[in-house]
């Protein structure tokens, strides 16, 4: 069997292989934040195409924490009802379903990216004023934030914690918190847009704070056998930011807090940054902060070639390989990749006379 084709155990579930779906935003939710037929078919799709963990896009975990108005979410039970459908799919094509909870910060209330209108979206077009460490806009086309005082933290803490309950509740197996890409969490541990004076910022410590109270909350709601993993920009590819030994000391938080694999993404909280963007340039991130801090990790970014996601896993850079793009060209790469290695992939029944 190929690195690639092994199961990988994570608490009480196991992965039939070591190839997940990428969180990866749709922008084609309701106007309250509930899933669509679109997303039954799309995560479907992908299920069926053999992605061993199927996670959804960033769904947020208050309304004011969607990037656009476009955006899925779960804070209510009317979103655990919209949800079932389309966990019981995904598992019953024998992939794990998994939620990326998610608040956006002074990213939110954004146009999604193929509407025509660019930058923030007004009240008058059903847009809010975003939340952040601060006051500072990501870029002024964007709306400026109000920044959280004590109680707005403790809101947003508990309502991740919620979300979890709700996801597990919908049928997800496992949840993903995303403190990644420039949103909230990221904000907060960022020195480039983190420059509060109180228990919230300062030092690493206080920077980290909230993505580590975020992930003890979650932990403790998902109870010991639920799976949870987070999404970090290991770096911020910028002189003066935050970098792959922050994250290292970071993951090493999260493991105590109950984090199960750290997900190696990178960059997204300022809007230039020197990235050298590459086949695979993300896995030496996954593989350091692996060797480091002794957790599981995942990498993703410019993954697409079965070779190279099997060297990544047979090399010990990363546990897990996250496919992003290549799996919106080709919703049965991870049967296609194993094959291709030499696997005997389970095709479904009724697709089983094309092969």
């Amino acid at each position: 069997m190929t690195a690639l084709g092994q199961p990988l155990e994570l608490r009480g579930v196991t992965l039939p292989h070591r190839i997940a779906m990428s969180p990866m935003c749709q922008y084609s939710a309701g106007p309250d934040g509930l899933p669509t037929d679109w997303h039954l078919a799309h995560l479907g799709a992908r299920a069926v195409g053999g992605a061993g963990l199927v996670i959804t896009e960033a769904s947020a975990v208050l309304p004011e924490g969607r990037i656009s108005p476009r955006d899925a979410g779960i804070w209510s039970p009317a979103h655990v009802d919209a949800w079932r459908p389309v966990t019981a799919f995904v598992a019953a094509q024998g992939a794990v379903p998994a939620i990326q909870l998610a608040h956006a910060g002074f990213k939110a209330s954004t146009y999604w990216p193929f509407a025509q209108e660019r930058g923030g979206v007004p009240d008058a077009d059903g847009g809010w004023q975003p939340v952040a460490p601060g006051t500072e806009p990501f870029v002024p086309a964007y709306r400026t934030p109000r920044a959280l005082d004590e109680a707005g933290i403790h809101a947003v803490i508990a309502a991740f914690a919620q979300a979890a309950v709700y996801a597990v509740d919908a049928g997800f197996r496992a949840v993903e918190i995303h403190a990644a890409h420039g949103y909230l969490l990221h904000e907060f541990y960022s020195p480039l847009t983190n420059h509060r004076t109180d228990g919230w910022g300062g030092d690493r410590a206080g920077r980290t704070r909230l993505a580590v109270a975020v992930a003890t909350a979650v932990r403790d709601a998902v109870g010991p056998d639920v799976p949870v993993l987070a999404r970090v920009s290991a770096t911020d590819w910028t002189d003066g930011g935050w970098d792959v030994t922050d994250t290292v000391a970071l993951a090493r938080e999260l493991v105590t807090a109950g984090v199960d694999l750290i997900d190696c993404s990178s960059g997204g909280v300022v809007p230039q940054a020197d990235i050298p963007v590459g086949p695979g340039y993300q896995a030496p991130l996954a593989e350091q902060v692996r060797r480091d801090a002794g957790v599981l990790t995942g990498a993703v970014g410019l993954i697409t070639e079965p070779e190279q996601a099997e060297r990544i896993v047979a090399d010990g850079q990363a546990d897990l390989v996250l496919i992003g793009r290549e799996l919106l060209r080709d919703p049965y790469w991870p049967r296609r990749a194993l094959a291709k290695l030499g696997g005997q992939p389970h095709w479904p029944d009724q697709y089983a006379r094309a092969f």
